[in-house]
């Protein structure tokens, strides 16, 4: 494995030897190394002559040390707490925020709260760019203080440091395409926020991405696998190719990543993006040219009854959670600007076509387990609403942020299927969040 780690931070040091001008720059460095300049020039200024008391020169100076260096000395202190947590947690723990299972959380409605978004973009080392709205010159951040209200209960703030307490000694994976890699980028997001600066980690190694926790022994993956099962698009590299063929009945492949998992999160948008006719391999096929066409509904159900027969037959329920994320729509006008300049949730829904053949095959399959059950997480309606949160024309394209040219185009160059984070996904992973609290965790 390759772990790509932040670069450590840069030091300015300069000799602290000399009693000059050039002792103040020795500041510039670690808080320990700080005290030490601080206290060494301190002597200095007394050697010349200085008529100040020493300990109000080691105090001026320890102040001016702390001013400058105060985001390492908040850090350390952070790691210290943090650290204090993780070995001893028994007292963070205390009021309940489980929600009722009767509650439905895809009812409900967007609610401008300033209170939100709970992180900042910049502060998101690992954020991709494709994602990064504001980043790439999004004007305004109306679209990240949108929070949901379901109708019938509350849902409780995301609490980073209750989710490690919950996730402790477990691994939580989520499996799918691009949008299930959108969402843990969002959970990735939210839970640095409960990690210190310098004990983030990103591990790449090969379809699987990783962010380790190692003071809870955890970590919180993604696994690329476009269409769940196996199919000729799955190099996470080379995907994008013009005739996409699956294996419908096959998943052992991919599922040899996904053993061990304690929470598996399975979404893949892409299913929606085909035509309605699917190709799939024959069975005992040498290669992927041997390939029929059947009806995407048909192929989407046979795919979707593999993965969880695989989940029934492979997971213990009293160890594992498992969910379905439904369907994100994505969002599209006729006046050819899609969902560029849209800056606000649709309050009216009449008229937006939500449900389909291929969200009633999902919710049926998912809830046809025997042994483990799977948590259906219908997210389909509430991001239908959100025309506003899309990447839309901040985003980039092979490799390359969008040219002026090319977001004055927005009917061809719109980005209306992935979102922007902070955003939308921090919502799907608070109902996640919500709906494993409310259980007991596995053991």
């Amino acid at each position: 494995m390759a772990e790509i780690n932040s670069l450590p931070r840069a030091r300015i040091v300069a000799p602290i030897e000399q009693p000059d001008e050039m002792s103040w720059k020795s500041l510039f460095c670690s808080p320990s190394e700080s005290l030490l300049a601080a206290a060494r020039l301190a002597g200095s200024y007394i050697r010349r002559g200085g008529k100040l008391p020493v300990l109000v020169v080691v105090v001026a100076v320890f102040l001016f040390a702390a001013v400058m260096y105060g985001e390492d000395m908040r850090s350390l202190a952070e790691y210290s707490w943090w650290r204090y947590r993780a070995l001893y947690p028994a007292d963070y723990i205390a009021d309940d925020v489980s929600v009722p299972a009767t509650c439905d959380l895809s009812d409900g409605d967007w609610v401008f709260d300033d209170s939100y978004p709970t992180y900042q973009e910049s502060s998101c080392e690992f954020l991709s760019k494709q994602v990064s709205c504001l980043q790439n010159g999004r004007p305004e951040s109306k679209y990240q203080k949108w929070r949901w209200q379901p109708k019938n209960c509350s849902l409780p703030r995301f609490d980073a440091r209750r989710m490690l307490e919950w996730l402790r000694g477990k691994r939580m994976l989520f499996v799918g395409d691009s949008i299930n890699r959108n969402q843990w980028e969002s959970m990735v997001c939210l839970m640095q926020t409960a990690v210190p600066r310098g004990r983030r980690s990103r591990i790449v190694d090969g379809s699987l991405l990783i962010f380790p926790i190692k003071e809870y022994r955890t970590s919180i993956e993604f696994y690329w696998a476009p269409f769940l099962v196996a199919s000729n698009s799955d190099a996470p590299e080379f995907h994008s190719i013009p005739v996409r063929i699956i294996d419908p009945d096959a998943v052992e492949k991919h599922a040899a990543h996904w053993k061990g998992a304690d929470v598996l999160v399975f979404n893949s948008y892409i299913w929606w993006m085909n035509d309605p006719q699917m190709k799939v391999l024959r069975p005992g096929a040498g290669n992927w040219t041997e390939h029929d066409e059947i009806g995407r509904e048909e192929a989407y159900e046979r795919a979707l009854r593999t993965v969880f027969h695989w989940v029934d037959r492979s997971l213990n329920p009293n160890s594992s959670a498992v969910f379905f994320m439904s369907r994100s729509t994505d969002w599209g006008k006729s006046d050819g600007i899609k969902c560029a300049k849209e800056t606000e949730p649709i309050q009216n829904m009449t008229g937006v076509p939500i449900a389909s053949k291929m969200w009633e095959v999902a919710r049926k399959v998912a809830g046809s387990t025997a042994r483990v059950p799977v948590t259906f997480l219908d997210i389909t309606a509430m991001s239908a609403r959100r025309k506003d949160a899309h990447a839309s024309v901040y985003t980039m394209r092979q490799g390359k942020l969008l040219s002026p040219e090319q977001k004055a185009d927005p009917a061809k160059f719109a980005d209306c299927i992935h979102w922007c984070v902070p955003g939308l996904p921090d919502t799907w992973n608070q109902l996640l969040y919500a709906r494993l609290l409310s259980r007991r965790p596995p053991q």
